[in-house]
């Protein structure tokens, strides 16, 4: 593992510290009138999100972690995990479904995404901002009904129930901003 130092921090870097991975939200370098400079930093933890506010000593070394974002295809669902494929490679991964956390309801079948690993250990997935998925089941709109922003859920294809405007139909294809998993507009 490469050593850095906290004059090489940069935002969004990998650390790999004694208390787990994590991600270099912020740092800011504090040079007080009195003893010696130290650098104040907010880390998220990789795996579980925790975000925690840490002070290291200037030029203190410590070791980078190197994350690895490799491009896979969704090919199918096997029971609770899923199998993807290295587009590279072509090598197939069966991933758990815990794994994949939210990003499970954003994904079908033949879908592209970025899977971020460090060594053999997914830690996480990286999803696009949006995706068309297709809609499941929905009741249908009420004529006359012309409330002005009225919204109904929404059963999409992969389960995930979403608020949607009046005029949408069973089978339309919509646009999903996976960040917030709202409606963005018709496909």
């Amino acid at each position: 593992m490469p050593q850095i130092s906290t004059s090489d921090f940069k935002n969004g870097m990998s650390l790999d510290l004694e208390d787990g991975l994590f991600s270099l939200v912020e740092f800011q370098h504090v040079k007080p009138g009195k003893g010696g400079a130290f650098v104040r930093t907010t880390l998220k933890n990789v795996r579980n999100g925790a975000v925690v506010e840490r002070t290291f000593r200037a030029g203190e070394k410590m070791e980078r972690a190197i994350i690895d974002k490799r491009d896979m295809q969704l090919l199918y669902r096997d029971g609770d995990d899923y199998v993807l494929m290295d587009s590279s490679t072509y090598d197939q991964l069966n991933v758990p479904a815990a794994t994949m956390g939210d990003a499970s309801n954003y994904v079908v079948d033949n879908s592209s995404i970025t899977i971020m690993m460090y060594g053999t250990e997914i830690i996480g997935v990286d999803l696009p901002a949006s995706v068309e998925l297709s809609v499941a089941e929905t009741e249908p709109g009420i004529q006359g009904d012309r409330v002005s922003g009225a919204k109904k859920p929404a059963t999409l294809e992969t389960g995930l129930v979403v608020q949607v405007p009046l005029f949408i139909e069973p089978a339309e294809r919509i646009k999903v901003d996976t960040r917030s998993g709202e409606f963005i507009s018709r496909a």
